[in-house]
């Protein structure tokens, strides 16, 4: 069986960190499945889905780390169409999904494992992220 929904975030522009876990917890437990598969998957070329700990300090590695290994300032070719070069090759290096197991209704993650999606343009904007359910 397969239980969708769709919803929307709005994020607050480049490296912003959004914590999806309670949403994707929701629609496994909306989709009313025992055990399964929950694929989050991000609508869009210039923002990702992570897992990650939700540790300030390790956050800030995190945007220091992509910053150093797709740096905004560089003379991409894409930038002479709409200047987001790097928002697109983020993207494209961190992926735009996660599948997560769940088994009794409850989410497979470690401890202090926990969803994000995480946007990589500079301005602000509002995301669709696509939730599929797959169990029984």
């Amino acid at each position: 069986m397969i239980f969708s929904r769709k919803i929307e975030i709005s994020t607050h522009g480049e490296l912003d960190f959004i914590d999806l876990t309670p949403q994707v917890k929701l629609a496994v437990s909306d989709s009313e499945f025992k055990s399964g598969v929950i694929n989050v998957f991000s609508v869009g070329s210039t923002c990702s889905v992570i897992i990650m700990e939700n540790e300030e300090g390790l956050v800030q590695d995190f945007k220091n780390i992509i910053n150093e290994i797709v740096p905004a300032k560089h003379a991409y070719k894409h930038n002479e169409i709409d200047n987001n070069a790097y928002s697109h090759i983020r993207s494209s290096l961190l992926k735009p999904e996660v599948t997560v197991p769940f088994s009794d209704g409850n989410l497979l993650l470690g401890t202090w494992q926990q969803i994000f999606l995480v946007e990589l343009d500079v301005s602000t904007r509002k995301r669709i992220v696509s939730l599929t359910v797959i169990g029984e």
